[in-house]
């Protein structure tokens, strides 16, 4: 399972027109389902006057959520070609979201296709990229008398700390790249048995 994904930093616009219809393509970096709604019926709100609100997104370092919408457009002429590019490029946690201007001539899908995956790849070309690690939570409890044990562990191995709690018995909850997490719980462990 891969522990570092790639993704985007910033919004970013892109720009496409064909026969008078205008494309206007906005990345942007998300994490759930819910903030893509969000996002796209925000551009529905700005955009009310437009033909088609069409996106694409992927979500998680497996890759493996994901959706297209043509929003009134023949089917896969729209949400299919952004997905591509995203596809193409390997990221994650992103949504793309074009709005189509009508222009008043049909395009046919082969002109919808390319209109679309040029729009969605113009944001791209202007997004920032960047790599993110998956990162797995470790808790551990501890009594007080351990406590210069666990921050050894914790110094040697640098996980982010997320919380901590000092009384007879600590707690301390600690954010580590997935592929070490079994490596740190195992170290912490062992200091029981020390």
């Amino acid at each position: 399972m891969p522990d570092e994904y790639t993704t985007i930093s910033t919004v970013a616009e892109g720009f496409y027109s064909e026969k008078r219809s205008r494309f206007l393509a906005f990345a942007h970096h998300v994490e759930t389902a819910d903030e893509v709604k969000a996002i796209v019926d925000g551009y529905r709100k700005r955009y009310y006057d437009a033909r088609h609100v069409c996106y694409a997104y992927m979500l998680g370092a497996e890759r493996n959520i994901f959706r297209a919408n043509d929003d009134g457009e023949p089917s896969s002429t729209a949400g299919k070609p952004i997905l591509g590019q995203i596809n193409s490029q390997g990221l994650t946690d992103i949504l793309i979201v074009v709005v189509r201007y009508y222009g008043g001539v049909n395009l046919g899908t082969g002109g919808l296709i390319v209109a679309y995956r040029q729009a969605a790849a113009d944001a791209l070309a202007h997004a920032k990229t960047e790599q993110r690690q998956v990162e797995e939570r470790v808790d551990y409890s501890f009594p007080y008398t351990m406590m210069n044990d666990v921050m050894r562990v914790v110094k040697e191995m640098q996980p982010r700390i997320v919380s901590q709690t000092f009384d007879n018995t600590c707690h301390i909850c600690l954010s580590i790249r997935q592929s070490e997490a079994s490596r740190l719980r195992q170290r912490l462990e062992q200091l029981s048995f020390a």
